[in-house]
């Protein structure tokens, strides 16, 4: 993992209405790397994440990404409209080759494409199927073919198993990290499970709002800071290890 990154954040003061609520963020995201950005409601990851996808601008500092980067982006699944009636294999080519926006396309991908991406997420099967009707685990798979054929070179994905059971949930981030690993490709994603922190990902974004404190480095050094174990060391005591509050 070397050279440019593909997404960086310089002294980046993030806030609403011209006030900060966070220290000043510094991170360089690679591609190959993995990136959770953790932290409980209301601890400004979504305002992060808002300010670095351009829909909210920095109340200090910048966000630089590489000219003409590849970015697709996966909201939280409570913000889609089930994508109206699309079949499944609509859905996947829907989200080849545009920009970060969930819903600017570019053009479609190739039958051949789809078949590819639908098939290494284990769902090809599906792929006549009205996406509406699918089970959650079903269409999350189809939301990361969506990702696998978009030919992005950074992914950012909003709290993508939320409406999944541990098995499932387990399941998500490893097609995840296979296709991190098959494609090169830099994942961020927004999540209160602690889990994927310690088994998937290999830096980490930590934000509270309350203390206030922004940690980034490697999981393991993330998960020894002082404002971790203050904070969030008693959340592991779960076993599906959640951020709450």
């Amino acid at each position: 993992m070397t050279g440019a990154p593909l997404l960086r954040c310089d002294a980046l003061v993030i806030g609403h209405g011209g006030r900060g609520i966070l220290p000043p963020i510094d991170l360089s995201i690679q591609r190959g790397q993995f990136w959770a950005v953790i932290g409980r409601n209301g601890s400004g990851k979504t305002t992060w994440l808002r300010t670095v996808l351009g829909l909210a601008e920095p109340i200090r500092g910048s966000v630089r990404r590489t000219p003409g980067l590849r970015l697709s982006y996966l909201p939280q699944r409570n913000t889609l409209d089930e994508l109206h009636p699309l079949l499944v294999r609509e859905v996947v080519a829907l989200g080849a080759e545009r920009d970060w926006s969930f819903l600017g396309f570019r053009r479609q991908a190739s039958a051949e494409h789809v078949r590819h991406a639908l098939s290494e997420m284990g769902v090809l099967e599906l792929a006549e199927r009205p996406f509406r009707q699918l089970s959650e685990g079903q269409k999350q798979r189809v939301l990361f073919a969506r990702v696998a054929a978009s030919n992005a070179e950074l992914a950012i994905l909003d709290e993508p198993t939320s409406a999944m059971d541990v098995i499932a949930e387990r399941e998500a981030f490893g097609l995840l990290d296979n296709l991190r690993r098959r494609q090169n490709l830099a994942i961020v994603v927004v999540s209160h499970y602690l889990g994927l922190a310690r088994s998937v990902a290999d830096r980490a974004l930590l934000l509270d709002r309350d203390a206030p404190a922004v940690i980034v480095g490697t999981c393991d050094e993330v998960f020894v800071s002082q404002v971790f174990t203050d904070r969030y060391a008693s959340d592991l005591s779960s076993d599906r290890h959640v951020i709450s509050g």
